[in-house]
């Protein structure tokens, strides 16, 4: 059914992965008080005031930002299947692994590359959100086919 916990989960992970994405991702400072900023585009300099370029493409990064919120809004609406919707949970619950391990050595990257310094926000919560959100929906999921089940068992 629709109206579950596990879409309002599901619809929470969505929702803060599109935060997140549009967003600065990460943030760093030089020992020249240059700017850097991991964004969806990749990485941008900020020098001095407002000139900002591109340094590089961050693809990977780019593609799981992208194929998150898509994979959660789509498992909401495959709720007549709860075991695919289960493998799909646990695949995104992957996936947001995924990303964090990518922005983890991208910012690693970043310190060794740029001799940059990171400058944690508030928008890190949201990866853990969405992983704590997205394990909610695979358990809420597992229980409705459990309880089914045990249904089936008792006719």
């Amino acid at each position: 059914m629709i109206q579950r916990i596990q879409s309002l989960y599901l619809l929470m992970t969505a929702l803060f992965s599109t935060i997140f994405l549009w967003g600065k991702i990460l943030r760093f400072t030089d020992n020249l008080h240059n700017k850097f900023y991991i964004k969806l585009g990749g990485i941008f300099k900020v020098t001095g005031g407002a000139v900002t370029e591109n340094i590089e493409k961050v693809i990977p990064v780019t593609f799981l930002l992208l194929l998150i919120p898509l994979v959660s809004f789509i498992t909401i609406f495959v709720f007549k299947n709860r075991r695919l919707q289960m493998r799909i949970t646990a695949a995104l619950t992957g996936l947001i692994i995924i990303m964090i391990i990518v922005l983890t050595v991208y910012t690693f990257n970043m310190i060794r590359n740029y001799n940059a310094v990171f400058s944690p926000g508030i928008n890190l919560i949201l990866p853990v959100l969405m992983l704590i959100f997205s394990y909610l929906a695979y358990r809420g999921i597992r229980k409705d086919e459990e309880l089914v089940r045990s249904y089936d068992r008792l006719r």
